[in-house]
């Protein structure tokens, strides 16, 4: 990890940016994957899932049959496990729906507002080395409370050609029905423009790599929504001498077992906390199954130190965290200073790995310093607002001159004479 003790801000520009991938043909590739499946629809999708995931399918659509057997594959203690993260994200999520509230701007002028779910929407599922079974939770649950009428679900099948079974029992109790075998760049390609076996959709919700990211940016700036550019992982933990290393070790670790791309950061208050978890972290890494991919991800990464409390805050909200941890004997003071953060874990017993999983909130969040303007993912994600007006006879004898006058000041003639007809 890159130390630096109480960085001047003229560096800090520098010391926010994230990992790229050094390709420069990023763009080029995945246009041209997505110019292939728009072309050549489910051929496409077949001839890049050989190519990329090393197996060739007949059937892009995941039978009855394939979840029935996938899921009687899981255990009772992972199916009880998955239940149970299900129940605290279905609350947790139930309880943000809003009632319609009418307002009477004037008398005989009344506006709202009514929430509609988003007829179509997709979702994509990381597969490969870490199918992301919990973000099936994390889409479809919301996708299902809001009420979307159809719901797609892409995700990477393994060389034999199978889905992973937690990815099936997951979709099923969040009521997806329709599951592709398509990952990658085509995934979002084939929710974006429809195949023959895919819908095209009017949202695009879902992590992924840098490929995957950047071809939901290029189809969203064809008219395809989607949720945000979510890349590769991040945390930042805030630590201070009452802070446990051995628990800021492992919470780093958590994000940089991501992949190689992820970054992890730490900003202490001292030197010693600093060197403390360091040596922490350079012991338990090597207990990681994944610990080559956690090693590359550390290379990217920081470990910070600001002596001053103020520029310590306001190094975090420039780095605008998509995880932010913060581990100090007065978090509950520090929390209500961060303006940019996707999600907040508070003290030394609030790991990031609960919210990724199962305390009830959302785990799709802004990465990439995009905190400081994009929510996470919720409810109102899946629903649109369609705001209503009704005005009166005697509403609009109140409501008309002020029009009028405003229209004919911007010399919209129309606009008044629409107002004017109905008064007189």
């Amino acid at each position: 990890m890159r130390i630096e003790i109480n960085p001047n801000r003229t560096k800090w520009s520098e010391l926010t940016k994230r990992p790229q991938l050094e390709l420069e043909y990023l763009e080029s590739t995945v246009n041209n994957i997505l110019i292939r499946v728009k072309n050549s629809g489910d051929a496409a999708l077949r001839e890049l899932t050989k190519q990329y995931d090393r197996t060739e399918l007949t059937e892009l659509i995941v039978s009855e049959s394939e979840i029935q057997k996938g899921i009687s594959l899981l255990s009772d203690s992972l199916k009880s496990a998955i239940a149970i993260a299900a129940n605290n994200i279905e609350k947790f999520h139930a309880a943000q729906r809003i009632e319609t509230l009418k307002v009477e701007t004037m008398p005989g002028v009344t506006c709202w507002r009514k929430q509609v779910a988003i007829q179509r929407v997709g979702i994509y599922i990381p597969g490969g080395s870490a199918p992301l079974f919990s973000t099936v939770l994390m889409l479809g649950i919301p996708a299902k409370l809001a009420g979307c009428k159809d719901v797609v679900l892409c995700t990477p099948p393994a060389e034999n050609g199978d889905i992973n079974p937690a990815i099936l029992y997951a979709a099923s109790l969040a009521g997806i029905k329709k599951i592709a075998k398509v990952g990658g760049a085509q995934a979002i390609a084939a929710m974006a423009f429809g195949t023959e076996s895919i819908p095209a959709v009017d949202k695009i919700f879902g992590p992924g790599n840098q490929y995957v990211t950047k071809a939901k940016q290029l189809v969203n700036q064809q008219g395809v929504a989607i949720d945000m550019p979510a890349g590769p992982s991040e945390v930042l933990v805030i630590a201070d001498e009452s802070a446990n290393p051995t628990f800021i070790a492992a919470d780093l670790l958590s994000q940089a077992e991501h992949g190689a791309d992820s970054q992890v950061v730490l900003v202490a208050n001292t030197e010693v906390i600093l060197k403390t978890v360091i040596e922490e972290v350079n012991r338990q890494v090597e207990n990681l199954p994944r610990k080559q991919v956690a090693k590359e991800a550390l290379k990217n990464s920081l470990a910070v130190v600001f002596t001053k409390s103020d520029l310590l805050i306001d190094f975090v909200n420039d780095y605008a965290p998509e995880h932010l941890i913060i581990n100090t004997k007065d978090c509950n003071t520090l929390v209500e200073k961060i303006v940019n953060a996707g999600s907040i874990f508070l003290g030394p017993y609030s790991p990031e790995s609960v919210g990724d999983y199962a305390s009830g909130t959302n785990h799709t969040l802004p990465t990439n310093g995009y905190a400081r303007a994009y929510s996470g993912v919720s409810l109102d994600s899946f629903l649109k607002s369609i705001t209503i007006q009704q005005v009166t006879k005697e509403g609009l004898e109140q409501l008309g001159p002020v029009v009028i006058e405003m229209a004919e000041a911007e010399q919209l003639k129309g606009h008044a004479e629409a107002v004017r007809v109905r008064r007189r």
